[in-house]
């Protein structure tokens, strides 16, 4: 069965699937529409929805709901990014999970309102102060933005933090086909509850990997939520033995698990010599550039990323192999093909860039193949 729909109305039906019960935000293009579609559908599913005053209050609300133990999302482009990187930080040190919508967007700035662009790559990993790992998750299609959503809330939950799904507004604001049948709906994940009162400490791990057991304000359980170094019982510490594996910890809860989050979809080729690796909108000229080679009688793989962070470094290094030129099609002036030429310093990478607000067109690709 077919439908025609936008990104944005399957982002927000993904939500209310994966359990999102809170949602706020302030009406920014090419956003907006994610807040319209769970103006209508929220209420149905018994949940809350706030249109803030501007993006920090909108985070702001969403932090709130986390403590609370609700499953929050918020959804903004570049600019509100910008004014949530504080906030972000706080869900980071505070360890609350919530799920952030980023429509992309050209920029810098107020940029291209209404103009597509994926800048924002390199800014969403290192979007707060202190550059602890962000888990941000890229679809390449309307059928992968249900999937991913669903995903972002699940990891979100499971590791007690932020993620970030990126998307652009070709993706959310077009309206397109769509097969339901494509539709993958993993299990909603919850975050573990703690059990124990007696014993309850908000920030309790034994491994600096584990990720500690919530009780949410307003509970039977007393807590505290804090966003300074702090120790296990949440007091604020600046003692280097309290404050060091306290950090270590907001590291290796994500970075430890990175095999488990990564997400990844290839097609390859035996006997090709050059391998594109792509995500997002790039993802989908991508698989239209690899039928138009082959149709040809030529030879290329493809690599799909949808979990652009952590980078799913050992997969790329064991995918790539023997390919001897790797092309990432990228529409900002190449963010990502940083990061594949750090990992592959012995290949040929080859970026292909446009800041015009234009897609790069299939041929554009296969012109560096």
């Amino acid at each position: 069965m077919l439908e025609f729909v936008t990104g944005a109305e399957v982002i927000a039906r993904a939500a209310i699937d994966a359990g999102c019960n809170f949602f706020a935000g302030y009406p920014i293009t090419p956003a907006t529409g994610i807040l319209l579609s769970l103006v209508r559908s929220m209420p149905k599913a018994q949940g809350v929805i706030v249109q803030g005053e501007d993006e920090i209050a909108s985070i702001g609300f969403c932090i709130g709901a986390s403590s609370a133990g609700m499953k929050p999302m918020t959804a903004t482009s570049g600019p509100g990014i910008s004014l949530y990187s504080e906030n972000i930080g706080f869900a980071q040190m505070a360890e609350l999970p919530m799920v952030i919508i980023n429509v992309q967007r050209m920029g810098p700035a107020t940029g291209g309102a209404t103009t597509n662009a994926e800048g924002d790559i390199q800014f969403a990993r290192w979007v707060t102060s202190g550059g602890y790992p962000m888990i941000v998750l890229s679809p390449t299609t309307v059928e992968e933005a249900y999937e991913l959503t669903i995903e972002a809330f699940n990891l979100a939950e499971r590791f007690r933090t932020p993620v970030v799904l990126s998307t652009c507004k070709d993706l959310v604001m077009n309206r397109s086909t769509a097969n339901i049948a494509k539709y993958k709906k993993p299990a909603p994940v919850s975050r573990k509850m703690a059990t124990d009162a007696a014993n309850f400490l908000p920030y309790n791990y034994k491994e600096l990997s584990d990720v500690p057991p919530f009780a949410p304000i307003g509970g039977d359980i007393l807590t505290r939520i804090n966003t300074s170094t702090h120790n296990k019982a949440g007091m604020l510490s600046k003692d280097p033995d309290v404050a060091g594996p306290a950090l270590l910890h907001l590291n290796e809860k994500i970075m430890s698990h990175a095999d488990e989050i990564e997400r990844i979809d290839t097609d390859l080729d035996n006997g090709a010599d050059a391998v594109i690796i792509a995500y997002g909108s790039m993802g989908r000229a991508s698989r239209d550039v690899v039928n138009e080679v082959r149709k040809g009688g030529g030879k290329v793989s493809l690599i799909i990323v949808k979990s652009i962070w952590p980078i799913p470094e050992k997969s790329l290094v064991r995918l790539v192999g023997n390919h001897k030129k790797i092309i990432v099609p990228e529409l900002n002036l190449g963010q990502y093909v940083l990061e594949i030429e750090r990992i592959f310093p012995d290949k040929m990478v080859e970026a292909v860039n446009r800041v015009d607000g234009k897609l790069i067109s299939p041929e554009t690709i296969i012109e560096k193949i």
